[in-house]
């Protein structure tokens, strides 16, 4: 009886943690200078890509190569999360605001699993009696103000720039996550870099794929669902970026809709 007491109190608890919490519009990062001329230097970051992200092509996915990180590139990488902290984003123009926070969610998720590496997934972090991710940890202080990934997504990508396909560029590290891009985002060139991650995503078999004749999507298409605000939602969606084999699959479709995801870690293994 006690047993099946912790079962259930697991799962609710799981159940409260996975759930997507809506946008809450943080009104302090809602400002921008129109006029500026600022573009953020990243180009340490790029580095780390370079060295780290690679394509498996097993899994055609792009995986990090934790275990091979040294520890001066490490360094380097804790040296650019001190450079982005220094930053204000209220000063820069919106698309290099957009760039700037996509890049910070990415390397400080990167960042996170390497202070605990090795570590399976990471739901295994975080603080708190139920560990089940680190997401409303705060991690940086910017502009006087402590931030945590929950922050980034939640209360300034989703509700300020209203744009679903911010979920395809941010990486948590997992598996059924959106691939970890090797190039970083760019103000001057993000419209074209978010619809090449969106249709990098859902051409994956872990985006949109078709078992047994169902239709089979990743978990984002359904904890996000009313993020994709056209008329026809999630299916207009994924026709839009759905390269010819899916298109003609998606075609008339009509079956039910089944959702899966990934936690383990996206760990690149040659």
């Amino acid at each position: 009886m006690a047993k099946c007491f912790i079962s259930a109190l697991l799962l609710l608890v799981s159940m409260a943690v996975y759930a997507v919490p809506s946008p809450d519009r943080w009104s302090y990062w809602d400002k921008v200078d129109a006029t500026s001329q600022v573009v953020v230097d990243h180009s340490l970051w790029q580095s780390f890509l370079d060295r780290y992200v690679k394509l498996s092509e097993s899994s055609e996915m792009y995986m990090v190569e934790y275990g091979r990180v040294k520890k001066a590139d490490k360094e380097l990488l804790g040296r650019y999360l001190t450079t982005l902290a220094g930053q204000d984003p209220r000063k820069l123009n919106r698309n290099e605001q957009l760039a700037y926070w996509i890049n910070l969610y990415n390397a400080l998720t990167v960042n996170l699993i390497l202070d605990y590496y090795p570590v399976k997934s990471i739901t295994k972090l975080g603080k708190g009696w139920f560990r089940m991710g680190p997401w409303r940890d705060e991690l940086i202080t910017i502009a006087g103000k402590k931030i945590s990934l929950h922050d980034i997504e939640h209360r300034i990508l989703r509700p300020i720039w209203n744009n679903p396909r911010i979920h395809y560029a941010l990486n948590c590290a997992s598996i059924g996550c959106p691939d970890l891009m090797p190039e970083i985002y760019q103000s001057q060139k993000i419209d074209e870099q978010l619809e090449t991650a969106a249709r990098h995503f859902i051409n994956q078999k872990k985006g949109a794929s078709f078992v047994s004749g169902r239709l089979v999507l990743s978990n984002i298409f359904d904890w996000y669902e009313d993020d994709f605000v056209d008329e026809d939602g999630v299916m207009k969606e994924l026709k839009i970026f759905a390269g010819d084999r899916l298109q003609k699959q998606l075609e008339n479709y009509q079956g039910r809709i089944s959702y899966r995801y990934n936690w383990k870690l996206n760990e690149y293994r040659p």
